[in-house]
């Protein structure tokens, strides 16, 4: 009882802040633009500020795990692997990049950050998560959704200078590096920047979750129901199932563990839908795959936790 406690104290308050969204936009007090702004917002300036207070406070030393990020990275390479290779099932050839898109792209920036700082109070491990596993993320997502258009198109240069581009100006990665710096520098932080920078990112978590309870629609949950329910579980159990144990295996515990599980068997994130229809891609797929692991990840997510804690893993 006390181990489903503490995993339904990591995940209920999360799912009542995206609840709380969705009942917002249910009252009229939020839209479907001011979601998406509020969205953009917190993508753009808390969440990025939050990462770089948990890690420009910190010993750099402490902080760096070279093996923990080379796991993170090679665990997201075999993932879009294998989600690759389960789309060849399907006859229908046009879902195959939103398919692979949607099976490994974790919301791991928001769901992850709020995940650790429920349990331990700071950011912990997410930010290593990050830098092992997003920019992967971005790359591959490009490459997939231009390998398998409906209307096959070249991965010419221009793509991949956005791309490189993207990647290198991405908010959450500028805050990283910006914190990572700020710490094996061991620049000292002053207290008036410091509650400045605590104020700023605290907003990080609350309104993100809020704005991505707000843009859900229960109805795109069900459109293409059969890949959808393949590509969410697979989102949510297949590829947790393959890799805790071998993170287990290799020692990690605690913060690390759970950063993983967040990279692993989290949602499928929002912008999945926003990559896919921009790149010639239908997007109905994508959007029931958002819409269904988001609405069961309080399930599995408290499950994971619960069989880890019992394990007294974290």
């Amino acid at each position: 009882m006390e181990n489903l406690i503490f995993s339904l104290n990591a995940t209920v308050p999360i799912f009542i802040m995206m609840v709380l969204g969705l009942v917002f936009r249910r009252l009229g007090w939020i839209d479907e633009v001011f979601a998406s702004r509020m969205n953009k917002f917190v993508f753009l300036v808390p969440l990025p500020v939050l990462l770089f207070e948990d890690l420009a406070t910190v010993d750099f030393t402490q902080v760096w795990n070279l093996k923990f990020v080379l796991f993170c990275f090679a665990a997201t390479l075999v993932s879009i692997g294998l989600a690759a290779a389960v789309s060849f099932l399907w006859k229908d050839r046009t879902i195959q990049g939103e398919f692979i898109q949607a099976s490994y792209r974790s919301s791991a920036a928001l769901l992850g950050i709020a995940f650790i700082q429920n349990i331990y109070g700071n950011a912990g491990m997410a930010p290593l998560m990050i830098i092992g596993s997003v920019p992967l993320y971005n790359i591959m997502a490009v490459v997939v959704l231009s390998f398998f258009q409906p209307e096959r198109k070249r991965l010419d240069r221009e793509l991949w200078l956005t791309t490189l581009k993207g990647i290198i100006t991405n908010p959450i990665i500028l805050g990283i590096a910006a914190g990572l710096l700020w710490s094996a520098l061991k620049i000292p932080m002053p207290s008036i920047l410091d509650k400045t920078v605590s104020s700023i990112g605290g907003m990080a978590t609350p309104l993100g979750l809020m704005a991505m309870g707000a843009t859900f629609d229960i109805k795109k949950a069900f459109a293409r129901l059969k890949p959808a329910a393949a590509a969410s579980v697979i989102k949510l159990a297949g590829f947790a199932a393959i890799f805790l144990p071998i993170a287990v295996m290799l020692g990690f515990r605690e913060e690390e563990l759970v950063a993983i599980l967040i990279m692993l068997g989290s949602a499928t994130t929002v912008s999945c839908f926003v990559m896919a229809k921009n790149m010639g891609h239908e997007g109905v797929l994508t959007s029931s795959v958002v819409m269904l692991t988001t609405m069961f990840s309080a399930f599995t997510l408290t499950g994971w936790l619960f069989i880890l804690r019992s394990m007294g893993l974290i």
